[in-house]
């Protein structure tokens, strides 16, 4: 099947929350000082999360083993939940806004057309980042889901994403991310527990205060 006809058989957003879409777009049009800073902003914002998810690991160092094994099974849990939203994407086949939408104003280039829209993959890193911090972390994860809502509102503003693209994003991601890390914590915990006892790897999962109580 080429890419041609792959397009045309893919379900269009469009009818679901495209006037809200085009509401967003036309605000990107007429705010074009803005333009190239969120354009960068909606990339570059990923790190943040990144960052967070490296805050949540040092101040595990301080915890217990439980807290250290989250933290390293964080960035599985957000892994995992962008595979799942992979392959939602693949089945659903939603076309980009750009292509039910021609005419709107568009910040981002349209992709490729076997580049499907539903769900978000940013805000699906967003999402799983923040359930994984969850678990973690509860003052991380409340900057995480803050950061959330800005990168899922710069999905739509770039034009990349309809809102309902975002919010699937939020409702698949953080379920997916929560049971792979509570998964993995309860895999890994005694590996992590004789790695901090000694050797090599301790300070990197331990702390000279560590056995502080969990938060």
């Amino acid at each position: 099947m080429t890419h041609r006809t792959t397009a045309q058989l893919a379900f269009d957003g469009s009818r679901i929350d495209g006037s809200l879409f085009t509401s967003v777009t036309d605000f990107a049009r007429d705010t074009p000082w803005l333009n190239t800073a969120i354009a960068l902003a909606t990339n570059l914002g990923l790190g943040v999360f990144a960052v967070l998810m490296v805050m949540g690991w040092w101040r595990a160092r301080r915890r217990d083993d439980s807290a250290m094994a989250l933290a390293l099974a964080a960035p599985v849990g957000v892994v995992a939940a962008f595979a799942v939203a992979e392959v939602i994407k693949k089945l659903v086949a939603e076309g980009r806004p750009c292509r039910a939408l021609p005419r709107d104003f568009y910040v981002n280039s349209c992709p490729a057309p076997s580049d499907y829209a539903f769900p978000s993959g940013h805000t699906t890193v967003a999402a799983a980042t923040t359930a994984a911090l969850f678990l973690l972390d509860r003052r991380l994860a409340a900057i995480a889901a803050v950061c959330t809502l800005l990168e899922g509102f710069t999905r739509v503003y770039v034009g990349d994403h309809y809102p309902h693209d975002v919010l699937g994003s939020i409702v698949i991601a953080p379920p997916v991310a929560l049971v792979a890390g509570l998964v993995v914590r309860g895999v890994i915990r005694p590996v992590v527990s004789r790695l901090r006892a000694g050797g090599v790897l301790q300070p990197l999962l331990r702390a000279d205060t560590a056995g502080e109580a969990v938060r």
